[in-house]
């Protein structure tokens, strides 16, 4: 991939893990960077922060802003994403000319399919949370011709939800189909299409290695020295498999191409990338 230069001005609309990472490279390239968030706080150095609750009309407008990062939460209702993108909306000057919204592979939560899914496959969402997040998705290309990006599962140092299951050995479906991405890959992927001239309207960060949950249990508990976690006979094979091959040709490499680089570095206790 082509290295170019961070938009101008980027604003950050929430602020966790993802948002944080994201606008220490933004910022380390010479961007300016705005975080709009619900609370205060200390920031990095670079970074102004602006408060807001989007659940409401913003009291005072935004700034004028190059591209726009949506990390938002899911809220509590079906409309909640359509609610707060149409407040941003309202407060910014102007749309953006870049803007990229973080949604979640869970919108194929019904979906079955005897082949990998794709960025071609049509969404299948069922419960609330997942209905939200797609009327998310379609809101932020209607208000905002927004770019989306549906991670699966992401992982990472702080993100060890699995290793503790591994570790007090709770049982588990080995034959639940997953996916996963690492987060640096995922931070990376956001960079990326900020930059690009011309990015693909939807990617799905997915690693390359989708796997059933037995294999990835049965890795982590080798690399602890543990058992592996007992299974569920009773479980079915439930899950899809997910097809990361677009993602792969928008960064060219991953730094963690499947689970096993990630879970390693998290159990030596390396830094992220």
């Amino acid at each position: 991939m082509t290295v170019t230069a961070p938009p101008p001005r980027t604003l950050l609309v929430g602020f966790g893990k993802l948002g944080q990472r994201l606008a220490l490279r933004l910022v380390d390239d010479g961007g300016e960077v705005f975080a709009l968030r619900r609370s205060d706080g200390d920031l990095p150095d670079g970074v102004v922060g602006l408060r807001a609750d989007l659940s409401l009309p913003l009291a005072e407008g935004l700034p004028e802003v190059d591209a726009m990062v949506v990390t938002l939460p899911p809220g509590g209702t079906v409309d909640s994403y359509r609610i707060a993108l149409t407040h941003l909306a309202d407060a910014l000057p102007s749309v953006p000319a870049r803007t990229v919204f973080v949604s979640s592979t869970g919108v194929f939560e019904s979906a079955a399919s005897d082949h990998p899914i794709t960025e071609q496959d049509d969404p299948a969402p069922a419960s609330d949370r997942s209905r939200g997040l797609y009327d998310g998705e379609r809101a932020a290309i209607e208000l905002f011709s927004a770019v989306i990006v549906r991670p699966a599962g992401i992982y990472g140092p702080g993100r060890e939800f699995l290793l503790r299951q591994v570790r007090e050995g709770k049982v588990v479906n080995h034959r639940r189909r997953t996916n996963r991405i690492h987060e640096t890959d995922l931070v990376r992927a956001l960079d990326a299409l900020l930059r690009m001239p011309e990015p693909p309207a939807l990617v799905h960060a997915i690693d390359q290695a989708p796997a059933p949950l037995g294999d990835v249990v049965a890795h982590i508990a080798q690399r602890l020295g543990a058992d592996a976690p007992p299974d569920d006979p009773s479980a079915e094979a439930t899950g899809l498999v997910h097809d990361g091959s677009l993602l792969l040709s928008v960064l060219g490499t991953l730094e963690y191409p499947t689970y096993r680089e990630g879970y390693d570095e998290m159990i030596a206790g390396a830094p992220a990338g």
